[in-house]
């Protein structure tokens, strides 16, 4: 199934734009919306949550976690892709947010998550934003929507971290493969899939382009 380069994706990431990743088909075949943590907006929150309809989380390295304390969401993690999520934030109030709820709040909060400037105490627990951890080494190390993003951002020359949304069909069930590539024709997004990335990363000459399906992949 056709997809766009890596280069063209990292470039949009740059830009601030938002992108769509795809995992593996033999997986969990999902796809998210994807951007930079750094230039998350209210607007990218609100088209994610609409468009989207999946859970907003943001991709996080494993040291910026640690850093603000942002320790698992359980001692025992039964996931059958090891998806690390830590526990759930808002921003303080100091930072102009309310209930933390609403595309303002989760983009102000995301802002803070990456913002060198954040301590611990700067973000209240339990909250509406949920921060994943990336493993060190990103999508060569596991293969997934959570690592794909934070590779992105760091290829983009962004501070190590993404937004990702997964995308669901109009009557709620998960949105495939076809869908996927309707939805980025749709709004003028570029799709790529996490086997893209790997390649890409491994450093193949033509690893940014391709026609293929991915193989390997978790979101």
């Amino acid at each position: 199934m056709p997809s766009d380069s890596v280069d063209d994706a990292i470039r949009d990431i740059a830009a601030g734009r938002m992108v769509i990743v795809a995992d593996d088909l033999d997986r969990e075949n999902e796809g998210d919306f994807v951007c930079a943590a750094e230039k998350a907006t209210p607007d990218a929150i609100n088209f994610m949550t609409k468009h989207g309809r999946g859970l907003v989380c943001a991709a996080l390295t494993e040291e910026r976690a640690d850093a603000l304390a942002l320790h698992p969401m359980t001692d025992r993690n039964t996931d059958p892709h090891g998806t690390a999520f830590t526990v759930s934030v808002d921003a303080h109030r100091r930072f102009g947010v309310t209930t933390g709820i609403s595309a303002h709040d989760r983009a102000r909060t995301i802002q803070l998550l990456v913002s060198p400037d954040t301590a611990p105490a700067d973000l209240r627990r339990p909250g509406h934003v949920f921060p994943l951890r990336a493993h060190e080494g990103g999508v060569l190390r596991r293969a997934g929507q959570t690592e794909a993003a934070v590779d992105l951002a760091r290829l983009a020359g962004l501070r190590p971290a993404g937004v990702i949304c997964e995308i669901l069909s109009e009557d709620g069930t998960m949105a495939r493969r076809d869908e996927l590539c309707g939805v980025a024709r749709r709004y003028g997004l570029r799709f790529i899939s996490v086997e893209q990335l790997v390649a890409y990363r491994l450093g193949g000459e033509d690893a940014g382009t391709g026609d293929d399906e991915p193989q390997g992949g978790r979101s």
